[in-house]
């Protein structure tokens, strides 16, 4: 599993921004702290709530230079739909091939909700280098991150 001082797996895939695009890790490195805020179930309640979250503290993010991204196997057409219905303003990234997941080593089955291969619920901080400032995984895909403690990482990374 990756974790705090390891060099963060590059991720490609689809990025889900109001369009659909090509979407690389490595790219968005260098700009500040990069939050991968990987979750298993667009239009889940949990996901739902961790989402619109990450939304509210947007701007404690953008003041600290990160730039915050929501993770899912979902598809990006799925993702700009959750996007739109929940009013957020940053970017999901669709990882249908389930590679990214398996880079991080947080494939799961929610099985009685029907979702298999899916994200465990994590968070990571990535810093300029590429490197793994923070991380925090679910023990139960139901629990949400510690979000002040989230900032707190942003701002030291």
């Amino acid at each position: 599993m990756v974790s705090t001082g390891d060099t963060a797996p590059d991720i490609s895939a689809t990025i889900a921004n109001g369009e659909v695009e090509a979407f690389e890790l490595s790219d968005h490195l260098g700009d500040g702290p990069v939050v991968l805020a990987f979750f298993p179930g667009a239009f889940t309640p949990p996901c739902s709530n961790e989402m619109v979250a990450l939304q509210d503290h947007l701007g404690d993010f953008h003041d600290a230079g990160a730039t915050v991204l929501g993770l899912s196997a979902d598809s990006a057409f799925s993702l700009n739909s959750f996007r739109d219905e929940h009013g957020l303003e940053f970017d999901l990234v669709s990882d249908m091939g389930r590679s990214a997941i398996q880079d991080y080593d947080l494939e799961i089955d929610i099985e009685d909700l029907g979702l298999l291969g899916v994200a465990n619920r994590a968070v990571f901080v990535v810093d300029d280098d590429g490197e793994v400032a923070y991380s925090w995984v679910a023990d139960d895909p139901t629990n949400e991150p510690d979000y002040e403690e989230l900032l707190d990482a942003v701002e030291s990374a």
